[in-house]
């Protein structure tokens, strides 16, 4: 029998989606994410908040991130901003540009909501493109090779796999609750069933973990996932880290300047 393949880039995106992104290793992509969101929160002007907003959409190009999810989590994200984004203009002190109803938008306040705008916009953007397509068992054995504390990435993995757990529960009940003809309405009976639903599913669910818990301890489990590969950084990483490195300094540098 063959040994199982190491969780290299290939092995995470086999179908070549995550482009050159996708074959660099999961730790490259986790202090490139890392180091980004550094250097955009400490960049000062909009010109070179622009710049990183230039080398984000290049890292989405590198990644194939594919546009319509791209634009559709970006337009959520500056939904859920659109609130602040609209009131700096008015709340920020400074020289007026324009009056609405009353109120006074300063320039200032435009271009303090414009670098929020492009800080927010850039960094999820980065971070869609270097995380985007990384499992989440890659990314807990990247950051335990990191040095990130053991306990966090435990919790981290088992956070995740407790939510597919809870997943398939609620819906495994809510078949059980169609099967039986319920049909939600406005009405006691409604909320008691979805009341019933919720009690069930945390029993259910705490049961389940029991019992996957104890089989883990049976096979040896001892507080942490174990990682089998142990892959080191390859020449495409070396590359990527450094011009990607060489491009976040150019850029603070040109804030600076």
């Amino acid at each position: 029998m063959s040994a199982a393949p190491p969780l290299t880039g290939a092995l995470l995106d086999p179908l070549g989606k995550g482009g050159l992104v996708g074959r660099l290793d999961p730790r490259t992509r986790v202090i490139a994410a890392v180091l980004f969101a550094v250097a955009a929160v400490s960049a000062q002007g909009l010109t070179a908040q622009g710049a990183l907003l230039g080398l984000a959409a290049g890292l989405a190009g590198l990644a194939r991130l594919p546009l319509g999810q791209t634009l559709r989590r970006l337009a959520a994200l500056e939904g859920f901003m659109l609130a602040a984004l609209f009131t700096l203009p008015f709340t920020v002190p400074g020289t007026p540009v324009a009056t609405f109803l009353g109120w006074d938008a300063s320039a200032e306040g435009l271009m303090r909501a414009a670098s929020v705008a492009l800080v927010a916009t850039s960094v999820m953007l980065a971070v869609q493109a270097l995380l985007g397509s990384l499992e989440a068992v890659a990314l807990g054995h990247a950051l335990e090779r990191l040095r990130a504390p053991r306990r966090l990435v435990t919790l981290l993995l088992f956070t995740l796999r407790y939510i597919e757990v809870l997943h398939q529960e609620y819906a495994r009940l809510r078949l059980a609750m169609r099967a039986r003809a319920f049909r939600p309405r406005t009405g006691w009976h409604t909320w008691r069933a979805y009341g019933w639903l919720v009690g069930m599913l945390l029993v259910m669910s705490v049961e389940r973990s029991e019992r996957i818990h104890a089989a883990m301890r049976l096979r040896g489990f001892r507080g942490h996932y174990p990682a089998l590969d142990h892959p080191r950084p390859s020449g495409l990483d070396w590359g990527f880290g450094a011009i990607h490195l060489s491009a976040l300094v150019l850029f603070l540098a040109l804030g600076m300047a």
